[in-house]
């Protein structure tokens, strides 16, 4: 099984990524993995691509393109797979059309995690994290049983800054101006599948089986 995750921050993409990646034994791959393992190893795209991933700045299209060309081709390149945070512009998409075309492999279905941005908004902004051992908490679905306190070390939790809500809105302009292309281009191909990603992950899950079975 091959597919492609998409959705806007905060949808749950990791999340279900996982989960599939666990039962149905297929590869997880998320971009932000692969640009960091590519930097590790010194390829050629990864030595280009660490400033950015260093810095926390976008990688170009061509970088990340390079980088999952670079993973598709080694020997022991995934056949079954989950994609997580790749594709994310249409000029990526055509880029990774035409790598799996040369490696004789297709994609099964383009899941599409449908959220209202007023949820997403909650969930960001509800976000807290303890600064020091990195446990993530949410003030409604996760609270810490102190409130304002880490449960592990009794750290006062913080919230990021790109979960303010006016940074999230933010992120979401961009991901419209960005991701939203790719929908048409799917959907054209009969690959696009949409599902409810309001509910629990379980819940979320369920309806990810039901739309690849229908």
């Amino acid at each position: 099984m091959r597919l492609i995750l998409l959705g806007p921050p905060g949808s749950g993409k990791g999340t279900q990524a996982k989960l599939l990646a666990e039962r149905l034994k297929v590869v997880h791959i998320g971009t932000g993995d692969i640009l960091r393992e590519a930097v590790r190893q010194g390829t050629a795209a990864g030595k280009m691509a660490a400033p950015y991933v260093v810095s926390g700045k976008l990688v170009p299209d061509s970088l990340v393109n390079e980088v999952i060309t670079e993973q598709f081709r080694r020997e022991d390149r995934p056949d079954c797979f989950v994609m997580d945070g790749y594709p994310r512009t249409l000029a990526q998409a055509a880029a990774f059309d035409q790598v799996l075309r040369q490696q004789f492999l297709d994609i099964e279905a383009v899941m599409l995690l449908l959220v209202r941005d007023d949820e997403i908004v909650r969930r960001l902004t509800g976000r807290l994290s303890c600064p020091k051992c990195k446990t993530t908490y949410h003030v409604l679905k996760n609270p810490p049983r102190v409130p304002g306190r880490c449960d592990n070390d009794g750290t006062e939790l913080i919230q990021r800054p790109d979960d303010k809500e006016d940074v999230v809105r933010e992120r979401l302009r961009v991901y419209r101006a960005n991701t939203e292309e790719l929908i048409p281009h799917y959907r054209e191909q009969g690959q696009l599948r949409e599902v409810d990603e309001e509910g629990s992950i379980e819940q979320v899950y369920a309806n990810i089986q039901k739309a690849l079975k229908g």
